[in-house]
């Protein structure tokens, strides 16, 4: 009988993201919510130190797949050793993180194993012994409340949206032997960005600039730097060629959940909503009084970008300094 919760942890170059912590203490919420115990799993090449790290977040178990061939991330190579896990272990529920990494695992997985996958989910909850998943639908028009039959039940976080808890265990650390099994993928080239930037995704504070900025971003630049955020941008922005899509806000670049999203020249179209609207705070900045973007704030400025930033950016440092 299926039972217990495996939570895919996510790290790169040997370091945690974020949305590990996060589908970690997810996981122990769950588990304490159907009374079985958790596991985290850690993927990579030389990285069975980073179990002490993980303790932290209150798994039962940590189990670390740890070979050669897994040290860049490759799908074919992640599912064959993540179902092989999953089959000896028979765990109710399986979480990990929506990121981009985490989206592609869950996906191909769910249909390796013939499980149900409950994708970019914002809340999770346990009654009565049943899991409800709160995701999106529609292009974030609705949110939705969605149960997965069967098991294992495979559910993907949004980054940014569960609360991370610090709940220390003395867990017992495994290190099966790894079977990459047939890989017919290799990493030819890996080509990063540079400068130390934000994590767009796991970003607490995110200026976002559109189609009002003309193509400057030098003010939105400023703010984000001082504020310790990271630089976003709308659809047109990065048609533009103003900005890379690795940038894009939005249905068809990166949904985020930020403490505090601030929109700068961006009107608000749908496709841009739908990718900024779980943010805890929102901030709009627009010529148009009219302006869509208005609707989804929280707080609205009706003016100049270019006049009001530098102040806004002046005062942070001010408040900061």
């Amino acid at each position: 009988m299926a039972q217990g919760v495996i939570a895919i942890t996510e790290q790169r170059d040997g370091k945690f993201r974020k949305v590990s912590y996060e589908v970690v203490s997810a996981g122990r919420r769950l588990a304490d919510g159907l009374s079985c115990p958790l596991t985290a799993v850690i993927i990579g090449s030389g990285v069975e130190a980073l179990a002490a790290e993980i303790k932290k977040h209150g798994p039962d178990k940590i189990v670390v797949l740890d070979d050669p061939g897994l040290a860049d991330y490759r799908t074919d190579a992640y599912t064959n050793v993540v179902a092989d896990l999953v089959k000896s272990l028979s765990p109710a529920v399986l979480i990990a993180g929506a990121s981009a990494q985490g989206k592609d695992l869950c996906a191909r997985l769910a249909a390796r194993l013939d499980a149900g996958l409950a994708m970019d989910c914002t809340a999770v909850s346990v009654q009565n012994g049943a899991i409800t998943c709160t995701r999106p639908m529609f292009g974030g028009k609705i949110f939705a409340d969605v149960q997965i039959q069967g098991a294992p039940q495979i559910i993907a976080v949004r980054p940014n949206v569960m609360s991370i808890i610090e709940i220390a265990r003395e867990s017992a650390v495994e290190k099966p032997a790894v079977r990459l099994g047939e890989v017919k993928t290799e990493v030819v080239e890996k080509v990063m960005d540079s400068g130390g930037k934000v994590e767009l995704t796991e970003a607490e504070v995110i200026v976002s600039g559109g189609r009002g900025t003309g193509g400057n971003f030098k003010p939105i630049e400023d703010l984000a730097a001082a504020m310790d955020g990271a630089v976003g941008a709308s659809r047109s922005a990065v048609d533009e060629g103003w900005r890379k899509h690795a940038d894009q806000v939005g249905q068809t670049g990166k949904v985020v959940s930020p403490a505090l999203y601030i929109a700068c020249g961006i009107s608000g179209a749908i496709q841009h909503l739908a990718g900024m609207s779980t943010a805890k705070v929102i901030v709009a900045i627009n010529k148009d009084p009219e302006a869509p973007v208005f609707s989804k704030a929280d707080f609205g400025v009706v003016g100049d970008i270019f006049q009001i930033l530098p102040e806004v950016t002046e005062a942070v440092k001010k408040i900061r300094s």
